[in-house]
């Protein structure tokens, strides 16, 4: 028998800051949910827009798996490792923040939003030598079809964490459908984020910004009802 949880978008946390403008589907900083901490090793999946030549100051954090999915716009990041760089729409940045790391993430431009996923995840191994990853990713492999951005394996698909965990991307055309199978063993679950559009997860009708997680499943069913784009993450349900 499976299990789901159902975040509507319009109940997430929210935090206007003035410079960002961000959605918390977990608790996060000034919200605070005992009963809405985590989704298995996912423990942050923050909606941001941060507002032009403006950011993140350095900050740090320590055993952590921190990726940025950039939506609209670019953001510039640097860090103490000595990394500096620009994320854009159809890039993911994935860092391993393990025995500690500085960071900075700030628009890149004066004149425009930039808008990006800012998302955590336990790692299943702690105090390991930080390491920062970035892909570009080609945006034509995720029409109609699961694009693979993420997984634990450096040698597969996407960037790599230290985490039994898989992310894939899909942009769906209308009336479309897709099966997923779980790759990880039936510990995994899987959370689903419609990016845009509507769609339905196992029977579940979903909205724009909406997340639905599911587990005790070893495949999901997808259909689009409009075009959609959806974010896929399979992670532990226990670590």
């Amino acid at each position: 028998m499976s299990n789901t949880i159902l975040h509507k978008a319009g109940e997430r946390g929210h935090a206007d800051h003035g410079w960002l403008n961000s959605y918390h589907t977990f608790s996060f900083g000034g919200y605070y949910n005992p009963q809405n901490m985590n989704f298995g090793a996912l423990r942050v999946l923050n909606d941001d827009t941060v507002s032009g030549g403006r950011g993140f100051g350095d900050h740090p954090h320590d055993n952590m798996e921190i990726i940025s999915i950039p939506l609209n716009g670019d953001l510039e990041h640097e860090d103490s490792m000595g990394n500096k760089a620009v994320i854009r729409k159809g890039d993911i940045q994935a860092m391993s923040a393990g025995t500690g790391i500085y960071h900075s993430e700030k628009n890149a431009h004066e004149n425009e939003l930039v808008k990006f996923l800012q998302i955590w995840i336990y790692p299943n191994q702690k105090n390991v030598q930080p390491r920062y990853d970035q892909l570009t990713l080609n945006l034509n492999d995720r029409h109609n079809r699961l694009q693979q951005i993420l997984s634990p394996n450096p040698n597969d698909e996407g960037v790599w964490i230290y985490q039994n965990a898989w992310f894939h991307i899909a942009k769906f055309d209308k009336g479309v459908t897709a099966d997923y199978t779980l790759k990880g063993d039936a510990n995994n679950g899987v959370y689903a984020f419609v990016l845009s559009g509507d769609m339905s997860v196992n029977g579940q009708q979903l909205n724009a910004r909406d997340g639905f997680g599911i587990w005790n499943v070893e495949s999901i069913s997808i259909t689009a009802d409009t075009d959609a784009e959806v974010l896929l993450m399979e992670v532990p349900m226990t670590f």
